[in-house]
């Protein structure tokens, strides 16, 4: 379980986080700080490109980053955005392929948490590598 603190530490690195978004074309910025079980924090901001599918979000940027730094235990990870809304689908996907159990805290610019819940609870029946025909 997070405390107050480290829970305020990843609220502060996301918003920051954000500052680096490129969103010219949404206007929409992300930040994201994901929290490692051996307690490194990788954050994250949303890049878009012209080709919008072409787009990666802040969550999958800091899940991405920490996974070639070697990290693939995850311990929780916020998202900041202005209106304080929710990963998209292939963000909870991601999500859900290293931690269905992590608890993904969404706040808003000035760090007010809107609502705390499970990648589990975000993604309910989740398609992960146990679904996988062998």
């Amino acid at each position: 379980m997070l405390t107050q603190a480290q829970k305020d530490e990843l609220i502060r690195q996301a918003i920051d986080a954000r500052k680096n978004s490129y969103s010219p074309y949404s206007k929409y910025a992300v930040g994201s700080a994901l929290l490692t079980k051996t307690g490194k924090i990788y954050t994250g901001a949303n890049v878009e490109n012209a080709v919008l599918p072409l787009t990666n979000c802040a969550e999958r940027t800091a899940i991405f980053k920490a996974v070639t730094d070697g990290e693939k235990l995850f311990e929780a990870i916020v998202v900041v955005t202005e209106n304080a809304g929710t990963p998209c689908g292939s963000c909870r996907q991601v999500m859900a392929e290293f931690n269905l159990d992590m608890p993904v805290i969404i706040a808003d610019t000035s760090g007010k948490i809107a609502c705390e819940m499970t990648v589990a609870q975000l993604l309910p029946g989740a398609f992960t590598p146990k679904d996988l025909i062998p």
